[in-house]
């Protein structure tokens, strides 16, 4: 079986690698770069810095070697920070550095909300209140209203919470009116949860590796692996 490939550009902190690689199929090879190392906490001014164009495309040109079939920006604030044209042009910067295709963490979300129809989730982040709300603002340009929304409030660490800590944010955070539920930041472990639950919540549970990984295997023709009921619906 030949080998396929996937570049993936992270933020610096990633600490998550081996759950992305729960979500692709054995002929999926991921070839990561990083973006520069930024000393601050994660914030509004960590999610400005990390999603510098010139830094994707450098990064973009450092995997293009291996001769990945898209490349996706794994970064769920630094997508949708500064709003959905911005994450468009972060698109076009990495295809103009030589990508042969490209997604982005929220361009991402943007595609599965489109795709299942939906117009009102809520959502988990693990930032602070002030970054969260720019993901409420970004969902407001797509149309979505953010019925329900909570946050962890941390500026580092964030792929050290326990599975228990974030499932119980994800409980409360869900609301009756909300037709998904979406769990922010790719440093945020979540693979093992979201299977139960969707169960228990009855509704779709998005995470960010899930929905990254999702969008580079339909831009491959390729199915996800993993958990996730919707990915049956729009694979």
């Amino acid at each position: 079986m030949a080998q396929r490939g996937i570049g993936v550009i992270a933020p610096f902190d990633l600490a998550l690698e081996r759950e992305l690689w729960r979500w692709v199929p054995m002929e999926v090879s991921l070839h990561l770069a990083r973006t520069p190392y930024e000393p601050v906490p994660v914030s509004m001014e960590m999610a400005q810095l990390v999603s510098d164009s010139r830094h994707l495309a450098a990064a973009t040109r450092d995997v293009l070697h291996v001769e990945p079939e898209v490349v996706a920006y794994l970064c769920s604030s630094g997508s949708f920070v500064n709003g959905v044209d911005y994450e468009r042009s972060l698109v076009k910067a990495i295809c103009d550095a030589g990508a042969p295709d490209a997604v982005t963490t929220s361009g991402a979300l943007a595609e599965v909300l489109q795709q299942l129809d939906l117009t009102r989730v809520s959502v988990l982040t693990p930032y602070v209140g002030d970054l969260t709300e720019k993901l409420h603002d970004f969902l407001t340009e797509l149309g979505v209203k953010t019925v329900s929304s909570d946050h962890l409030g941390l500026g580092g660490g964030i792929w050290k919470v326990s599975y228990r800590t974030i499932a119980e944010h994800i409980l409360a955070a869900d609301h009756s009116d909300a037709e998904a539920i979406f769990v922010s930041c790719t440093n945020l472990p979540t693979y093992d949860l979201i299977e139960p639950l969707e169960t228990a919540l009855g509704k779709p549970v998005f995470t960010a590796n899930q929905l990254t990984m999702w969008a580079c295997l339909k831009r491959m023709g390729l199915p996800i692996v993993g958990p996730g009921k919707w990915l049956r619906e729009v694979s």
